[in-house]
């Protein structure tokens, strides 16, 4: 059998235990406060992951993607060489898998974005060369360490200080619930439109401008707002005021607990519409160089490979994905309806903000942040120092661990392949 096919039927194998593990760390930090708050149970964080997924990797995925991950290496240095780029995002699949289950397996949330590009780093460099890395774009990374977490901290924990004040501690606390209900239900309608059309969507290329897409998108947002309310204080009366529920909800926390269902729902089909990408785009280059022989700047990604790592992603939070679930839920502050609303509304909007202002920021750092800052709200004694020691740790050696054992996998499959 051809090298080249043995490769590409690894590769897809790897590519799918790539994306199995980004749902057992990435989404699992998405789902991780409504689990924790037990607005959803497990298996309908499941579900309700791998329908979102497949939707968002089908409908608004990467069709077109570089051929080198975020650009961190010109092509140009490649163009000679297919078989060195085929063999390098062979490598890149390898070193992130290994990587993200690693820290999967001890319950830390990573960046599996920062996992691939710490890889393509390692194999560029021993391939073609460090003149070839865009190290700018690393220096951009390591800046979204910091800029990441404090700015969901400062988001998640002004919300979360708001609404205890205005409506937890007041003295009918479903009440001012209601009052405020429509006002938080027209803001978060407002920040997941926007966010959907310029991240979830952003693969389309609108060609919208932002404040236009606001004008737009706030008449759609109240209306939502006038019809919401009146949805939520149905379910609030079917679940809390009917009779005691099975979480043990005040109907105030209710009212929270059914925005968050929403918040849960629109972060899962981004991540699918973004980050199936990164278990998919290596593995459609590597796709193009066996069709073609030869390397292009952009490749096409097949509606099948979208469609299978939705499900992928989906099954990865079900089958290995408690341990972080638990991380991001429970081990580093208690986790109710408000809290994991703040924490998953602040996220939404920290990561709208600072994408439209060029800012670099992860995801899954920026969850992570907007729990420490609902959890700073309650005091320093509310956190779990040790867990965000371990955290912090793990942010920061993932790009030298995946460009280090790139760098060897990549010689070693050079010197017997080649």
């Amino acid at each position: 059998m051809n090298i080249d096919v043995i490769i590409l039927s690894i590769a897809t194998l790897i590519g799918l235990y790539m994306a199995a593990n980004i749902g057992a760390n990435d989404l699992a930090n998405a789902m991780g406060t409504a689990v924790g708050s037990r607005a959803l149970n497990l298996r309908q964080a499941v579900m309700i992951s791998i329908i979102a997924n497949v939707l968002g990797a089908s409908l608004a995925g990467g069709y077109v993607t570089g051929t080198i991950s975020k650009g961190i290496i010109d092509p140009v240095f490649l163009v000679d060489a297919p078989d060195k780029l085929m063999i390098g995002m062979f490598v890149a699949l390898i070193v992130a898998g290994l990587c993200v289950h690693l820290a999967t397996f001890f319950g830390l949330p990573v960046s599996t974005t920062h996992a691939i590009v710490g890889a393509v780093v390692g194999f560029g460099i021993i391939s073609v060369g460090a003149g070839a890395i865009s190290w700018h774009k690393i220096t951009g990374i390591a800046a979204s360490w910091v800029i990441s977490p404090v700015a969901g901290a400062l988001f998640s924990g002004g919300i979360y200080y708001f609404l205890e004040k205005k409506v937890m501690a007041a003295g009918d606390p479903y009440a001012a619930a209601v009052h405020y209900a429509p006002f938080l239900i027209f803001l978060v309608v407002l920040v997941l439109i926007l966010s959907f059309i310029f991240k979830g969507l952003k693969n389309l290329h609108l060609e919208v401008g932002f404040f236009s897409t606001v004008l737009l998108t706030i008449p759609c947002a109240a209306i939502v707002a006038l019809f919401g309310r009146k949805w939520i204080r149905w379910q609030i009366h079917l679940k809390c005021e009917l009779g005691p529920n099975p979480q043990g909800f005040s109907p105030a926390e209710c009212l929270f607990a059914q925005l968050q269902i929403i918040t849960a729902c629109y972060i899962a089909f981004a991540h699918g519409a973004n980050d199936v990408a990164n278990a998919v785009g290596p593995l459609a280059a590597i796709f193009s160089v066996v069709k073609t022989k030869s390397v292009a700047l952009q490749v096409e990604v097949p509606f099948w490979m979208l469609f299978i790592g939705g499900i992928a992603v989906g099954g990865g939070l079900y089958v290995f994905g408690t341990r972080v679930l638990e991380t991001i839920g429970k081990n580093i502050t208690e986790i109710t309806p408000i809290r994991g609303f703040c924490a998953q509304f602040g996220a939404a909007t920290t990561i709208l903000i600072c994408s439209r202002l060029g800012l670099p920021v992860s995801t899954t750092h920026v969850l992570v942040g907007s729990v420490v800052g609902v959890g700073l709200m309650r005091g320093m004694g509310a956190l779990d120092l040790r867990i965000l020691k371990n955290i912090a740790f793990s942010w920061i050696i993932t790009l030298p661990l995946t460009m280090f054992m790139a760098m060897i996998i990549y010689k070693l499959l050079i010197l017997i392949l080649l």
